[in-house]
């Protein structure tokens, strides 16, 4: 038995949550976000408390897997994500211009990011970005293309970088 699935989702104050014909949806003050539940997974609502079960053994694993989406889905509504990646080089930097991140990262031409539209980017800083979001999936889909523009090289350490990644380093060829 999947322990994920075991415990129970509390509904937060502030947050509605309806389950209707296999369609999830879930309203808070950040926003709504909508899902389907798998067809092998039965849902239960009683008294503010979510509950998962499998309709057979085997699809436990899947149990827990709704179980974890729909948990995100009610942490985004109500708190939001946000990722933050850091630019380490000497020259790398980002700018907001309008709804495009300019990133300049050692390239001969800068690279323009479109942001999507449920997603907001920050830059505290020219070398800190920060990714915000209710969708957990979005949130981490989008912080990685951004990375992937200038993944941290093992020699110097140059790159986009999550702030809380730990790079490490290779030391230079002996001669």
């Amino acid at each position: 038995m999947s322990r994920i699935a075991k415990s129970p989702i509390t509904i937060p104050d502030g947050v509605e949550f309806s389950a209707t014909d296999g369609a999830i949806r879930v309203k808070g003050a950040k926003g709504s976000l909508e899902m389907e539940l798998h067809p092998a997974v039965r849902l239960s609502v009683d008294d503010g408390v979510i509950s998962f079960s499998p309709l057979k053994e085997a699809d436990m694993a899947m149990a827990g897997t709704m179980r974890a989406l729909v948990n995100n889905m009610i942490e985004g509504v109500s708190n939001g994500f946000e990722r933050k990646l850091s630019l380490v080089g000497v020259g790398y930097r980002a700018a907001l211009q309008g709804k495009n991140l300019n990133l300049q990262l050692g390239f001969s031409h800068p690279v323009d990011f479109e942001i999507p539209e449920d997603i907001t980017v920050e830059c505290p800083s020219q070398t800190e970005i920060v990714v915000k979001g209710i969708n957990k999936q979005q949130v981490g889909q989008v912080a990685a293309v951004i990375r992937s523009y200038r993944p941290p090289e093992p020699y110097k350490g140059k790159g986009v970088r999550y702030a809380d990644e730990r790079v490490i380093m290779k030391e230079a060829k002996k001669a």
